[in-house]
């Protein structure tokens, strides 16, 4: 079917320029499942382990806001971690209402094995694209992420 015909042709590059975006991400998606699957976990855990690693210790809802998920979905996530001892909940000095996420040395050891092997696949993963067109693509995502959010 020809889309330009039936929708015009600035509608038509949308849709095609989406349904390209989405069959990367999709692929890309799945090679880096695929590489923290073998590390034994899943997406989530490896999310909080590499956000608490690179970003230090922090509270639920601040975790929950760089993730981009629910509450409800983090604890669930945060007590099979705990059940693993890779992290733990720790009562904020400041605010006894809220809790501090933070990795124990097991935890800290898993990352510091696992993130720099992660960034190896997904290295791998891009280098089908050379180094100005990862930019390139960086920046037009950039763009194209911030440009929606207004």
């Amino acid at each position: 079917m020809n889309t330009e015909k039936k929708y015009g042709k600035k509608k038509s590059l949308a849709l095609d320029t989406w349904v390209k975006l989405a069959r990367a991400f999709t692929m890309v998606g799945r090679k880096s499942e695929e590489s923290i699957r073998s590390f034994g976990l899943t997406t989530a855990q490896f999310g909080v382990i590499e956000a608490l690693g690179h970003l230090g210790d922090m509270n639920v809802g601040r975790l929950c806001e760089k993730m981009l998920v629910t509450g409800g979905n983090m604890t669930l996530v945060l007590d099979n971690l705990e059940k693993q001892k890779l992290v733990e909940r720790v009562a904020n000095a400041k605010d006894r209402r809220t809790l501090n996420i933070t990795l124990t040395s097991k935890g800290k050891n898993l990352f510091d094995e696992i993130f720099v092997k992660h960034a190896g696949h997904i290295e791998t993963t891009f280098s089908v694209l050379n180094e100005d067109e990862q930019k390139q693509l960086g920046s037009l995502l950039k763009k194209l992420g911030l440009g929606i959010k207004k």
